[in-house]
């Protein structure tokens, strides 16, 4: 079967997104904002195949990848034969990433001891509940109250505001400065995350997301903000979150006051993977997640 793939525009996300929301089990990875976001660093195509949506990229050996197929479930069985194919007439290898535990056992089930998973820690998602994120109660959070404490202390007349185009300009600024604290020019990863950052401030109504700033007082600068959307009915996904480290409790406060303000009606927020980073995944765990959403390779034995 011929499968003609689609590079991904901004004027796809209505398409798109009427697969993505049939999915049944999710991560941060395949919602639109960050494949189009992405797509420019990691070449990610996109087709329609028996009226299901599976994306493409290029794995590790320069070979193709694509992803389970997004769609009405009677519909994917069909999907899938039909990418086989496609994978025999390219004569490339199979490969199929970003695939969950459930996808799996589906896959499983129709290809009995045809298929194997690898799975990578370092993509797995951290999802929290709402709840904790908001109020850090109990012990073990008890020291993100204090920085919370001590940054209320320090910068008494602290405000909030939800990201508007009226104050994106701000944040621009702000990602700027914090571009060049970090020296983002010459670390390749950093530089590439700030890509991203700033095309995503740029597309903020056009991509639907919301957002959220800090100030150390009334109309002072922006020192934090943060960036996500809803991910199904009851889960949120924070997908930027930027702060000056140097002001104590900046990082914590904006997670907190964002969760607040922004997802309380979702009963989940997920805060994306830690790229295998050892700061990063201390940060996330020492949020306590209440479970992570583990992502494999499926390749043919």
């Amino acid at each position: 079967m011929e499968i003609e793939f689609h590079k991904i525009e901004l004027e796809d996300k209505e398409k798109i997104n009427s697969y993505l929301q049939k999915k049944k089990y999710r991560s941060c990875d395949l919602v639109f904002a960050n494949i189009y976001l992405w797509s420019r660093k990691y070449p990610t195509q996109y087709a329609i195949v028996e009226d299901t949506l599976i994306f493409c990229g290029i794995a590790e050996d320069g070979g193709p990848s694509v992803t389970f197929p997004a769609g009405d479930m009677e519909q994917v069985p069909r999907a899938m034969e039909a990418v086989f194919q496609w994978f025999d007439k390219q004569q490339a290898r199979f490969r199929m990433h970003l695939v969950q535990e459930k996808e799996f056992a589906l896959l499983d089930s129709w290809y009995p001891g045809k298929l194997q998973i690898t799975y990578n820690r370092d993509i797995a998602d951290y999802v929290y509940e709402t709840e904790k994120l908001a109020t850090l109660a109990g012990k073990k959070l008890h020291g993100k109250r204090n920085h919370i404490n001590r940054f209320q202390e320090n910068y008494p007349q602290w405000a909030y505001e939800p990201l508007t185009k009226e104050n994106v300009e701000d944040c621009f600024q702000m990602a700027l400065k914090w571009r060049q604290e970090m020296q983002c020019e010459i670390d390749l990863e950093k530089r590439d995350e700030m890509c991203v950052t700033l095309n995503a401030l740029r597309l903020l109504q056009e991509l639907e997301l919301k957002g959220g700033l800090l100030r150390t007082e009334p109309q002072g600068e922006v020192i934090a903000f943060t960036i996500g959307e809803p991910l199904g009915k009851d889960m949120f996904v924070v997908h930027i979150e930027k702060a000056f480290a140097e002001i104590q409790g900046a990082y914590p406060m904006i997670n907190q006051q964002f969760v607040l303000r922004e997802a309380q009606e979702y009963k989940y927020v997920n805060r994306e993977e830690d790229t295998g980073s050892e700061g990063l995944r201390k940060a996330k765990l020492s949020y306590r997640p209440a479970f992570l959403i583990e992502k494999g390779v499926v390749t043919l034995l």
